[in-house]
């Protein structure tokens, strides 16, 4: 576990609110935990197996003098989930305000139905529908009450484009959008929201994984002529994390360009 404790005295919007992001230490991810640093959040920045990225953006934002602390942990693990948000209390002597899940993987081959291993669907839901809701219920039950709250998951706006090749995929997204919903009503009486960002194509290693210049030339057809960048999506989740949104919950925020 790695920690950076600078100080930054200037008030920011978010500025003594603790925020976990799961898998935030690679893609939107990276992003995400960096933008909320930026707003005055202190930062847990958990991930799966690459200590070098997280301890290099550990320093990275000590270095722009915010404070955070990276911790490597399973979300498919109800255990280690437990222990990540014992982890992300004790620096900062306070349990998350925000809980930002942002870890998921995908099979880079997009293979049909017919052709989707029972291993890299079992792969997938363990991290992207188990992980997130092991997260989400240990976010239920450690954010207090009336402290302004917020749950961000992440889905994909392939929910609505349905395309050929990620049905697994898919699935975990539309779990997890059905899932939130239920969440944001379940825990608005403390005054917590919880709400969906569902990205369309953006340029990460994630989505990059098997593709190829023409399938991502025609990507750029359906998305205002680009794909989205990971600095187009950290703004709406911090939007979302904000003291702005009080009233929204329960919603899917789809940040993708127009790609339909």
């Amino acid at each position: 576990m790695a920690v950076a404790n600078a100080e930054n005295t200037s008030l920011l919007p978010l500025d003594g609110r603790v925020a976990l992001v799961t898998g935030g230490s690679r893609g939107i991810g990276r992003e995400v935990s960096s933008h909320l640093a930026a707003l005055g959040a202190r930062v847990v920045i958990n991930y799966a197996s690459n200590s070098a990225r997280a301890d290099e953006l550990v320093a990275e934002l000590a270095f722009r003098g915010y404070q955070s602390v990276a911790v490597r942990v399973d979300v498919s693990d109800p255990d280690a989930v437990h222990a990540l948000f014992d982890h992300a209390e004790e620096p900062f002597g306070s349990p998350p305000h925000m809980v930002v899940c942002c870890a998921g993987v995908l099979n880079g081959k997009y293979p049909a139905l017919a052709d989707t291993a029972v291993e890299d669907f079992n792969a997938m839901f363990a991290v992207n529908v188990r992980g997130t809701f092991l997260v989400c219920r240990e976010a239920a039950n450690r954010i207090r009450a009336n402290s302004g709250g917020r749950i961000v998951t992440f889905s994909s706006s392939i929910v609505g484009t349905l395309l050929p090749g990620c049905a697994a995929y898919t699935a975990t997204n539309a779990a997890v959008e059905a899932m939130t919903k239920i969440l944001a009503k379940e825990v608005a009486a403390k005054g917590v929201t919880a709400n969906v960002v569902a990205p369309g194509p953006v340029r990460t290693e994630l989505f990059l994984a098997g593709m190829d210049e023409a399938l991502l030339r025609r990507v750029e057809q359906h998305s205002m002529g680009r794909i989205a960048e990971t600095t187009d999506v950290a703004p709406v989740v911090a939007f979302l994390a904000s003291n702005a949104v009080a009233w929204v919950n329960g919603q899917v925020i789809r940040v993708n360009g127009g790609f339909v």
